[in-house]
């Protein structure tokens, strides 16, 4: 099936610049332009699929033929508190100390 190109653009090169910042990584001009076209490209693909026609088709929550397995949730005993705090670097009143984060 030969893929059908969009005509509007989805993602736009503003939309690539922002998602690069929030993710901390700096992109060339190629590489924006690049990565535009590519998350065009993604999501006209999802577009393809949402044109089959699955009226007939039951949903399939596992392709495999499986069932969990759970163990018995057993009660016992917990780690004492002070076997648990024994190798932490810092305590404070019977509880790890962590730094503050604002």
């Amino acid at each position: 099936m030969k893929k059908k190109r969009s005509l509007s653009r989805l993602i736009s090169k503003k939309e690539v610049e922002h998602l690069a910042w929030l993710s901390r990584i700096s992109l060339s001009d190629e590489e924006k332009e690049l990565f535009t076209g590519q998350l065009n490209d993604i999501l006209d693909y999802f577009r393809l699929i949402d044109e089959a026609d699955t009226k007939d088709v039951p949903p399939t929550y596992n392709v495999l033929d499986l069932s969990n397995i759970f163990r018995r949730d057993v009660v016992k005993s917990s780690l004492p508190r002070d076997g648990a705090l024994k190798n932490a670097p810092k305590k404070e009143r019977g509880y790890f100390r962590a730094p503050r984060i604002v």
